[in-house]
């Protein structure tokens, strides 16, 4: 009887695996389409996707998916309050359950991106201190990043936003 239990878990966390894995293609499936230039489709199906994936729903799914679906946004505030969703799920991320999905990513990884976008958020809604605030931020947690090409774009794009907002904008 054990045996049988202990084979029906294994069966059903597969299944929550694929599930799961399954999301987060069709959200890459809609990030394609935003970065093919369809930027209403991508928000029609970001915005379904959301639906599933709802408010209390998997952290790395709400996170990723609401990162992307800022960019399909006119308005910068609109924009902002998805970036701030994104934010808010990525703090209830673990490491174990982001290296579930891909063993090299960890948490700490996506805060310089979360928070340079929250910077460029401010800064497009004429609020600098709360865009340094952010810049800040994001500078401090970029030493989680690889010396890769992601990691020199999150960099470069911290330096230009930094020059944009000018003096003060980071105290390090």
């Amino acid at each position: 009887m054990a045996d049988a239990e202990g084979h029906a878990v294994a069966e059903q966390q597969e299944q929550t695996a694929e599930d799961e894995d399954a999301m987060m293609t069709r959200i890459g499936q809609a990030v394609m389409l935003q970065h093919a230039g369809d930027r209403e489709e991508a928000q029609t199906r970001f915005l379904a996707l959301w639906s599933e994936i709802g408010e209390e729903g998997d952290p790395l799914h709400r996170c990723t998916l609401a990162h992307y679906m800022a960019d399909t946004q006119a308005d910068p505030a609109d924009e902002l309050a998805w970036d701030l969703r994104a934010l808010s799920a990525a703090h209830e991320l673990t490491d174990e359950r982001v290296g579930a999905h891909h063993q090299s990513l960890a948490v700490r990884g996506f805060y310089p991106s979360l928070h340079l976008n929250l910077a460029a958020d401010y800064v497009k809604l004429s609020r600098p201190e709360a865009a340094r605030s952010h810049l800040r931020q994001a500078r401090g947690a970029v030493g989680a990043l690889g010396d890769d090409g992601y990691g020199d774009g999150i960099r470069a794009a911290l330096e230009r936003l930094e020059a944009q907002v000018g003096e003060g904008a980071v105290e390090e």
